[in-house]
């Protein structure tokens, strides 16, 4: 995890929010593991007409004006990384996707 490009934090969970790994920013923050987790379970019952019971979301992210995080399912762990917005993408107080 400490690879990822521009990466100031990671946190690997449990399904239940239980902190496995982490690193940087994130290093043991149980408060932002409970938002995850909470995150994940609000948008595992978001609308079950639109989204059948077994589907669920692939990636998430998150993005604020300098930084954002990408949060990840795999192999019954949750992987969460925050990472900074290159400058070039900061556009006077508004972010630019690219």
């Amino acid at each position: 995890m400490e690879k990822i490009p521009d990466q100031v934090g990671f946190l690997v969970l449990t399904e239940d929010g239980a902190v496995l790994e982490s690193g940087g920013e994130l290093e043991n923050d149980e408060r932002v593991a409970t938002i995850i987790t909470d995150l994940i379970t609000l948008s595992n019952r978001v609308d079950p007409v639109a989204f059948t019971t077994n589907e669920q979301f692939k990636k998430i992210s998150i993005t604020y004006d300098d930084h954002w995080f990408t949060i990840c399912l795999s192999n019954k762990k949750i992987y969460v990384v925050k990472r900074n917005l290159p400058k070039s993408e900061i556009v006077e107080g508004n972010t630019v996707n690219v």
